[in-house]
């Protein structure tokens, strides 16, 4: 199997139940390196209720899932991030009253205690830059459109080093 075409994610006969009734029953699917899905359904499908498993926010009710052909169980988003597994969820987790270049790097492991406006925006500026994206680095976040706000959060993620998204 060639790099591109290496699963990266599988799920097996994934349900999730939430008192007693499915939200997703038996899902099953793998992932590979570049690859782009769409989940599509009605409203409470379980399309958000699948994506937040894989998130961590949720735990499946029974189920598998592998990560790069390992057993994965995320408890938590810090545990799905740390496995390079992040989520743009429908009502952003941005925070309005910071810059687009402060909530890049916010909460970033790698970024220092102490670190100065003009570092933040330069390595804000840097990530956007390596994926294509263009937006003023100390505009509040609040003050953007929802096209622009979307954007921050692919920046955010793809910048903590997520594979899955």
């Amino acid at each position: 199997m060639a790099a591109t075409e290496k699963e990266i994610l599988q799920v097996r006969e994934l349900t999730k139940s939430f008192y007693g009734v499915a939200a997703n029953d038996k899902v099953s699917f793998s992932l590979r390196n570049g690859e782009v899905h769409g989940l599509l359904g009605e409203n409470g499908a379980g399309k958000s209720t699948l994506c937040s498993i894989l998130a961590g926010l949720y735990q499946a009710t029974s189920g598998e899932i592998s990560r790069s052909g390992e057993p994965f169980a995320p408890r938590s988003p810090h545990d799905a991030l740390a496995a390079g597994i992040g989520m743009v969820y429908q009502h952003f987790r941005l925070v309005d009253q910071m810059t687009v270049a402060e909530n890049i790097l916010l909460g970033h492991p790698r970024l220092g205690a102490r670190v100065s406006e003009n570092e933040i925006v330069e390595a804000a500026t840097t990530a956007m830059q390596e994926h294509g994206v263009s937006v003023d680095p100390r505009a509040y976040v609040g003050n953007l459109a929802v096209g622009e706000k979307q954007q921050v959060e692919i920046v955010r993620l793809l910048n903590r080093g997520v594979e899955v998204l």
